[in-house]
Formats: structure tokens, C-alpha cells, sequence
């Protein structure tokens, strides 16, 4: 039995739905770590496991208990999640130690000795043990963020959730962060941690979940999702390119519009002219003439576009459901389409993959 399990988990607001169908199943001991753009319900994620938020519809067990049920203790659910936010939350008037001790007396019934005891190991733990009786304004936003781990510690966790613990600090500063959740990776507690931060989220995750429109939208390994990613959005993410995205459904869908919104992202972002021209006339020759023609009237199709400062190159990727077809291939096609889509994008490649034909290329600076 998994030691979390959600199923067809959703959040609504009135005007965003940043879950739309979560589905994960998380053992003990593990580290997921959870990426990808903002506003795409990492925290709202967290929030609602740990019942700070109330979900609009699904399930979460936690050993096998429907936490989400009526008459379900949600004090005693909290107490197995500790949650470690980016913004600390410690009490100003208490000492450190005060901090630390105040869960384990209040929730837990413990003596202010045995809450003090257990307190100084803890913060002696994550070195902050020298600033027991300090208080909060006397302390770093690194030392802070360890003393909120050593004080989600005293509640004696199975699982600690962490919302960008590393987001609201001096990068110098990260470093000790991390080597405290490094530690308690080794030691075996089970944790998931929304991060922005990649080569953390690489070097201590067992697991990686890329969060994107509402869902689990990859699940992978490190070196999967990092090295050898499977979904293009996920792709795009990693290599930090801009993205451009658009769905198509239709045989009578807008084409005129979807080619001014490729020119308006062009814009936007400074794309050089020659990749604007190749990316559309890639469009008009390699979808519109070769593909679409192969399509029933009613269909799942995608245009992705990323574009990368960094390398100036731009990823080029269209999708489509059915039968396998590759349009490369097919000797009926249009003899000119054929003809300019090769010249333009030399290193074009198909692949289909679970009922989905992918068309994918990388334009880089040489491409006319």
C-alpha cells in the first residue's frame, strides 16, 4: 500500500482551475520533487495533501485513510504532513527554541522538558543549536528556513512537504538549506518538494513530477525527465525555452489565426526573422498540405513551438492522433510541400508513440 495515494484530485476557483485530474502514488521514503511553470498548482498541490486547502473533487489516502472523508481528524492528518513554507513563519516575540518547542507541547502533550530536550537535538541537527535563544530578526533568511525545518521536525513527521524552501533566500544561502533536506533524505523521510530550483530538484529527487495545465504531466525518474524527457512541454521547460502553444481540433479551425499568434510570440520575444519564416512555412507545407488532408474531420492536434536566448535555436514540434502516418514518407503527398519542407528543416524526424504521431525538429541559426 502506498503511503500517499490521490485520485482524480481537483481545485476550482471561480475564474482558475489549477488542478484539473492529479493521480500519484507516493511510497515511503521518497523524494518527488515538483517542477514546472508558475500558476500551474504546485503549492495548491501541496495544500491540499496537507488539507490547507479544501479540494473541489477526488481522494487522498494516507495509509490507506481517506483523509478527504467525513468525520476524518484532520489535526492528526496534519500531524503525520509537516509543512515547511518559503516564507518561514516563525513567531517574532519567541525564542528559537520557543519556536520549536511550541508544537510538541501544544499538539503533542509533551513536558516543556522533553519539548526542550527534543528541540535542542533537533536544531543541533540542522546547526542552528548556538542560536537557540536568539530570535527570529537576529537570524538569516538560511538560518530562519533551518529553524522551520527543525521545528516542523518536532512533530515527529512521516512525511514533510516543502513549498519553495529555498525561493525567499540570498543564494548564498541555499546551499545550507539543501544540505539539511539532504539529510533527511539520507536518513530515510519521505518528502515532496515544489522547487524552481533544477539542479537541487536533479541531485535529491527519487522522482520528478513536471506539473503543467492542471496535471501530473510527466512523471519520471531525474535522469528521465531531465536527460530524455518524453512530452514535449516538458522538453521546453527543461531547456528553458519560451513556449508558444496551440491546440488544433478541427478540419475548420483558424488557421489565419494561429499564423498572426506565431508572429505576434515571434515578435514578442525577438525571434530572428529567418526562424519566424521557417517556422510558418513549416506550418503551412508540413500540416496544412501534408497532414491535415490525412486527418477525419474532428481530431487532437498541437503546435508547440520553443524558443532559447540562451542558444538561439528554436524546437519545432506538431502532434497528432490516429493511425500511425508519416507524412515524410508518403509519395501522394504534395511534390513542392515535400520539397520545402526538407529544404527547410533538413533534420526533420516522425515518431508515434501511444496512438500519437509526433513531427519534431530543432532550427538552429544555419537554418535560411
Amino acid at each position: 500500500m502506498s503511503m500517499i495515494s490521490v485520485k482524480h484530485l481537483c481545485k476550482a476557483y471561480p475564474n482558475i482551475t489549477p488542478l484539473k485530474d492529479i493521480n500519484c502514488e507516493i511510497e515511503r521514503g521518497e523524494v518527488i520533487s515538483i517542477i514546472g511553470p508558475s500558476g500551474t498548482g504546485k503549492s495548491t498541490l501541496l495544500r491540499c495533501i496537507n488539507c490547507l486547502e479544501h479540494p473541489t473533487k477526488g481522494e487522498i489516502y494516507v495509509d490507506g485513510q481517506n483523509i478527504l472523508a467525513a468525520g476524518v481528524d484532520l489535526n492528526k492528518v496534519r500531524q503525520k504532513m509537516g509543512m515547511v513554507f518559503q516564507q518561514f513563519n516563525l513567531f517574532a516575540h519567541l525564542m528559537i527554541i520557543e519556536n520549536v518547542m511550541l508544537g510538541a507541547t501544544d499538539l503533542l502533550g509533551k513536558t516543556r522538558q522533553e519539548a526542550y530536550d527534543h528541540g535542542m537535538e533537533l536544531l543541533e541537527s540542522v546547526g542552528m543549536a548556538e542560536k537557540a535563544f536568539a530570535y527570529p530578526d537576529e537570524l538569516s533568511g538560511g538560518q530562519k528556513q533551518r529553524v522551520a525545518i527543525a521545528r516542523t521536525l518536532s512533530m515527529n513527521p512521516e512525511i514533510i512537504l516543502f513549498d519553495e524552501p529555498t525561493s525567499a533566500l540570498d543564494p548564498t544561502m541555499v546551499g545550507e538549506v539543501v544540505s539539511v533536506i539532504r539529510s533527511l533524505k539520507e536518513k530515510g523521510m519521505t518528502m515532496m518538494i515544489v522547487t524552481h530550483e533544477m539542479k537541487f530538484a536533479r541531485d535529491i529527487s527519487t522522482r520528478i513530477f513536471y506539473m503543467d495545465q492542471g496535471l501530473i504531466y510527466e512523471d519520471g525518474t531525474p535522469e528521465q525527465i531531465f536527460g530524455n524527457p518524453q512530452k514535449e512541454r516538458t522538453r521546453i521547460f527543461i531547456k528553458q525555452l519560451k513556449p508558444y502553444h496551440a491546440d488544433i481540433k478541427s478540419q475548420k479551425f483558424d488557421f489565419l489565426g494561429i499564423n498572426s499568434e506565431i508572429a505576434q510570440f515571434m515578435h514578442k520575444n525577438l525571434v530572428p526573422e529567418h526562424f519566424r519564416d521557417a517556422s510558418q512555412r513549416l506550418f503551412e507545407e508540413l500540416f496544412m498540405q501534408c497532414v491535415l488532408p490525412h486527418l477525419p474531420a474532428t481530431f487532437s492536434a498541437a503546435l508547440d513551438l520553443g524558443w532559447s536566448d540562451r542558444n538561439l535555436l528554436l524546437e519545432f514540434a506538431l502532434r497528432y492522433d490516429g493511425p500511425a502516418y508519416n507524412p515524410l514518407t508518403d509519395t501522394n503527398n504534395d511534390e513542392l510541400a515535400l520539397l520545402l519542407v526538407r529544404k527547410t528543416a533538413p533534420e526533420l524526424k516522425h515518431r508515434y508513440e501511444n496512438g500519437m504521431n509526433y513531427l519534431e525538429v530543432t532550427l538552429k541559426t544555419e537554418t535560411k
